[in-house]
């Protein structure tokens, strides 16, 4: 099942519920991947998928911030509320264990020595956690690694 046609159930079930954040945010993410499926004239490959639901997520944690920095809570509240269902779509988190074994057989591949390598090390990491661990979450752990 396509994430399309799986945030399209999940929408009908919130609606029917009358989950009024669950629905609007399920309905913000459908128009960002139709959007994106109508702009490249084609059904969208699972990666690029990813990469819209990863915009949405940062957009909602910057938004959040943003608003409770104005002190704004409820509507921090909300964004928090709709970036939580955006994770929920997303596929699950690498474990920490999980993302050292990769970043120490990386380091190793690439035959790593310092802080030099980090970016080498990254272009070998980054493609196997695509989606699975953040970006930055990989890099100070890889800069971390190589001291």
């Amino acid at each position: 099942m396509s994430l399309i046609s799986e945030i399209e159930a999940q929408l009908t079930s919130a609606m029917r519920s009358r989950d009024e954040v669950r629905t609007s945010t399920l309905r913000l993410v459908l128009s960002a991947l139709r959007s994106a499926e109508k702009d490249g004239q084609r059904a969208l490959r699972p990666e690029e998928e990813l990469a819209i639901l990863r915009r949405e997520r940062k957009r909602r944690a910057e938004a959040a911030g943003a608003y409770r920095k104005a002190g704004r809570a409820e509507q921090a509240a909300r964004e928090q509320a709709e970036l939580a269902l955006i994770e929920e779509l997303m596929p699950a988190q690498l474990g920490d264990s999980e993302l050292e074994r990769l970043v120490d057989e990386a380091i190793a591949a690439v035959g790593a020595a310092g802080p030099g390598d980090l970016g080498q090390v990254m272009s070998v990491v980054m493609p196997n956690v695509a989606g699975s661990a953040d970006g930055g979450r990989v890099s100070s752990l890889v800069r971390a690694r190589l001291g």
